[in-house]
C-alpha cells in the first residue's frame, strides 16, 4: 500500500523538525515536504502533491488561515489538519479554520518533556491522520432506509413519542453540528444535549458559535442547569456530562469521573444517563467521529425501546463512531448529513 504523503506547516524549526522525525518513523507515513510558513507551502504544493496537509494557525508572512483560504480555492478536497494552541485566540482559530474547510485539527503539545509531546502525537496526531487518509475504505454502509424491523415497523417507531435529542459526534463533528443545527427550529418541543470531542475553551466557544448562528438556543453544560425544550447543551470540555432528574425535571451532571473510549466528555456517559430519565423518548444521533465511542450508548438508547440515528459513510470525515453503531445493528435510519437534521424534526413532530 502507498505511503500517506504529508506536507507539514509550521514556523517553529525545532517542533518542524520533531515532527517531522516523528511521522517518517511511521511505515505508513511519508513527510514529503515541509515550509516554514503557509507561502513557502503554496509554492510547494505542486512539486510535493501531498495526501494531507498539517499546517499551523499562527505564522509569519502568510498565516494558517490564509493559507487554508488558499488551499480550498486550489484542493477543495485535501485534508488539512490544523494545528492549534490550547488557548482561547487558539480555540478561536481553529473554528474559525473549520469554517474556512479545515477537515480537523490537533491541539499542539505545550507543556511536558520532548519525549511527552512526541508521545502525543505518536497517540493521537497519527491515528488521526491514518484514519482520515485511509485508502483502503471500500463501500460498506448499508442503504439509508436500513434500520430495525421492517417498514411496518420502522413506522410505528417514527410515530413514537422523541422526548429528547442526544447527539455525538468527534472528528469533523463542528461543520457536521452546523448542517445539522440549520435545520432545527427555534421552537423545537424537546432539548438537546450534545458531546463533542474537544478540550475546555472549544466546547464553549462552539456553543456560543452554533448559538449566534442558528435558530436554537445553545450552551455550554453547567452543573444542575435544567434543560429545556428549545434549548441544546455541549458537554464542556474535560468534563462528562450527563442528566439526572430532579422531581420533574431533568438537570445536568457535571463530573471528571474517569475517560470512557479515552474521552472526556464521552458520549456513553451522556446516552446511558438520558436513557435512565427519558426511556424510550430518546433519540440518539451518532456523527462523524474516530474511535467507538457512543456505541455503548447506542445499545442502552435501544434497549430501552429509543430510537437512533446514524451518519452515512460517504458524508463523514471518519466513519468510526456511525460505523461501529451502524455494523452493531443499532441503527433506525443511515442517513447523509444534510437529512439528518430535517429527520430529527420530523421525527420530534410525528409523535405530537
Amino acid at each position: 500500500m502507498p505511503k500517506t504523503r504529508i506536507l507539514v506547516v509550521d514556523d517553529a524549526v525545532v517542533f518542524r523538525r520533531a515532527l517531522t522525525d516523528e511521522l517518517s518513523a511511521d511505515p505508513a507515513l511519508e513527510v514529503v515536504g515541509t515550509a516554514a510558513n503557509g507561502r513557502i507551502a503554496l509554492a510547494r504544493m505542486p512539486q510535493v502533491a501531498p495526501d494531507i496537509v498539517i499546517l499551523d494557525v499562527e505564522m509569519p508572512e502568510m498565516d494558517g488561515l490564509t493559507t487554508l483560504a488558499e488551499l480550498r480555492k486550489m484542493y477543495p478536497r485535501l485534508p488539512v489538519i490544523m494545528f492549534s494552541a490550547l488557548t482561547e485566540r487558539g480555540a478561536a482559530a481553529t473554528l474559525d479554520a473549520l469554517a474556512l474547510g479545515a477537515t480537523d485539527y490537533f491541539t499542539k503539545p505545550s507543556t511536558g518533556t520532548v519525549d511527552a509531546s512526541l508521545e502525543v502525537i505518536r497517540k493521537q496526531l497519527i491515528p488521526k491522520i491514518k484514519a482520515i487518509c485511509d485508502k483502503d475504505r471500500g463501500p460498506s454502509t448499508p442503504p439509508a432506509t436500513a434500520g430495525r424491523g421492517s417498514s411496518g415497523s420502522r413506522l410505528a417507531v417514527i410515530r413514537q413519542r422523541i422526548d429528547v435529542v442526544a447527539i455525538a459526534c468527534s472528528t469533523g463533528g463542528p461543520n457536521a453540528l452546523n448542517e445539522v443545527f440549520a435545520a432545527l427550529p427555534a421552537d423545537l418541543a424537546v432539548p438537546v444535549v450534545l458531546v463533542q470531542h474537544m478540550p475546555p475553551m472549544f466546547t464553549r466557544l462552539l456553543a456560543e458559535r452554533l448559538s449566534a448562528q442558528f435558530a436554537l438556543r445553545v450552551h455550554e453544560g453547567t452543573a444542575d442547569a435544567p434543560i429545556e425544550p428549545g434549548h441544546a447543551w455541549v458537554a464542556p470540555g474535560d468534563f462528562h456530562m450527563a442528566l439526572r432528574l430532579d422531581g420533574f425535571q431533568a438537570r445536568l451532571v457535571l463530573s471528571q469521573g474517569p475517560p470512557e473510549n479515552s474521552c472526556r466528555p464521552a458520549a456513553d456517559v451522556l446516552f446511558r444517563s438520558v436513557v435512565k430519565v427519558f426511556g424510550a423518548g430518546t433519540l440518539g444521533v451518532v456523527l462523524t467521529g474516530m474511535g467507538q465511542d457512543g456505541l455503548r450508548g447506542c445499545e442502552a438508547i435501544r434497549e430501552s425501546g429509543g430510537q437512533i440515528l446514524a451518519q452515512d459513510e460517504a458524508t463523514s470525515v471518519v466513519w468510526g463512531m456511525p460505523g461501529y453503531v451502524v455494523r452493531a445493528g443499532l441503527a433506525d435510519r443511515v442517513l447523509p448529513l444534510n437529512l439528518i437534521g430535517p429527520e430529527i424534526v420530523r421525527r420530534v413532530k410525528a409523535g405530537r
